[in-house]
């Protein structure tokens, strides 16, 4: 496959950042996309929402279908994957987006934090996948991606943050089992992560921990994730994967496009030695 076009792709989180990005991108093709996300109603601290998503969307060359959507909420995810199969006839990828995070050392993380990120992490994300699962299993080509990063237990990237770290991998820990139960029936489960931090507005509400000035941009994100969801779902699959090095397979060598600030150093991701 070279192209995404009349794929359905369900995204969590959507209405804003890399989910907007990688909307869009499919988009180009003329993808449709479920936009399912929290804010329906403008946010003073962070832009967009699902209708604003949906018009950038269908801008760009797409369908979109907007729907209220709690991930922590099991009704919820239900009715939506059923209005998405309902309007657009079923659906071929699963894009895991949404998530949550609290940078914070165990003294210092409160427990209400602490169930938010297990229950959008881990949570949310078996939740999403178990749903849409009878249906990409009746997809051509179906893939689940998603946004976590390879498990890495170098106690370095635990004793700052250890609960972001649990919540976190335990998003990378549905890819390790979900690949190997659904690689002989054909869906395609693997987990994208950026090999310097992407700059968006969640980011930006962790009070200036990295400056804009040396981050990526969402699209890079996008463009791997797009490869990704072109390959073969029967050859690509349990794959832990990095957005540069997806980039580079696909014959792309210079990123300065990416960059938010031309010829600035630029800092790497959490969980990469």
């Amino acid at each position: 496959m070279d192209s995404l076009a009349g794929k359905t792709l369900f995204i969590t989180g959507a209405s804003r950042g890399i989910g907007l990005e990688v909307s869009k991108r499919a988009a180009e093709d003329g993808a449709n996309i479920v936009i399912a996300a929290k804010t329906a109603r403008k946010n003073p601290k962070l832009p967009g929402t699902i209708y604003t998503a949906a018009e950038e969307i269908e801008a760009a060359g797409g369908q979109a279908l907007p729907l209220v959507v709690d991930i922590r909420e099991e009704e919820q995810v239900i009715a939506a994957v059923g209005k998405a199969v309902e309007v657009f006839g079923g659906i071929d990828i699963l894009i895991n987006n949404a998530s949550a995070i609290y940078l914070a050392g165990t003294l210092k993380t409160p427990m209400k934090r602490f169930d938010l990120m297990n229950q959008i992490n881990v949570r949310g994300t078996f939740l999403v996948s178990q749903v849409c699962l009878p249906y990409l299993l009746q997809a051509d080509n179906p893939h689940i991606l998603t946004f976590a990063p390879p498990l890495n237990l170098n106690p370095r990237w635990f004793c700052d943050h250890t609960a972001y770290t649990m919540a976190k991998y335990g998003m990378s820990m549905t890819v390790l089992g979900m690949a190997e139960e659904f690689r002989d029936q054909g869906v395609a489960v693997n987990a994208l992560w950026p090999k310097t931090v992407i700059y968006t507005a969640a980011l930006a509400m962790l009070g200036g921990l990295v400056p804009p000035e040396n981050c990526r941009r969402p699209k890079i994100m996008a463009d791997a994730a797009q490869a990704i969801l072109c390959r073969d779902s029967r050859s690509c699959t349990g794959q832990f994967l990095i957005d540069e090095e997806v980039l580079r397979e696909e014959g792309i060598d210079d990123f300065s496009s990416y960059a938010v600030a031309s010829g600035q150093p630029l800092f790497p991701d959490l969980f990469l030695d």
